[in-house]
């Protein structure tokens, strides 16, 4: 791992437990046990601090959807191969990578009012769809790029309240992503 990417995970671990407002060049330093002034020396301005963490989230989430994509190559077809991948990524998401999701909520909410963030945000995103559809292809689901994008939001919610009203519980999501599916196999 680079000084970089190690100096991002730890803004990434900030962001997760003190917000937005927690997020420093020092506070940085402290939490990768790093010089004082390692930070800045690689992100000179908070917004370049900003924009590493959301590039570093880009990262760890692409890895992810790499992880789900692989589980989806092996498909024979059928959606109980889609509910189960989908519980397994959303399941790592509340539990291993609880934090990164903190942090992006926290700078999905930033992004609102940086552009450049937002960019990169929408970028991250525009993958993410991309593996969802090929996901959704794969179980055979028709209009496959329309229902990508509830499916995501679903996801999303699920994510947000769990992390919001459930700290640390992980419920069994199958029944929901499949009653999901089944609306999908409907329309």
């Amino acid at each position: 791992m680079s000084r970089r990417q190690e100096i991002a995970d730890a803004a990434i671990g900030l962001l997760a437990a003190e917000g937005i407002r927690g997020l420093t060049h020092r506070a940085v330093d402290r939490a990768a046990d790093l010089p004082e002034g390692s930070t800045s020396y690689y992100f000179r301005t908070r917004q370049a601090l900003l924009r590493a963490a959301v590039e570093r989230l880009a990262e760890h989430t692409t890895a992810d959807l790499a992880a789900l994509q692989e589980r989806a190559d092996s498909f024979t077809g059928g959606r109980d191969e889609v509910i189960e991948s989908v519980t397994w990524l959303v399941g790592q998401w509340l539990t291993a990578s609880r934090d990164r999701q903190l942090a992006r909520y926290e700078l999905t909410l930033e992004a609102m009012r940086r552009p450049e963030l937002r960019k990169v945000l929408l970028a991250s995103g525009a993958r993410i769809r991309d593996m969802v559809v090929r996901l959704l292809e794969a179980a055979e689901v028709p209009n496959a790029d329309l229902w990508a994008v509830d499916l995501i939001a679903y996801a999303d919610g699920l994510l947000l309240d769990h992390l919001l009203s459930r700290p640390g519980e992980l419920p069994d999501l199958r029944p929901k992503i499949r009653g999901l599916l089944a609306a999908v196999g409907e329309a």
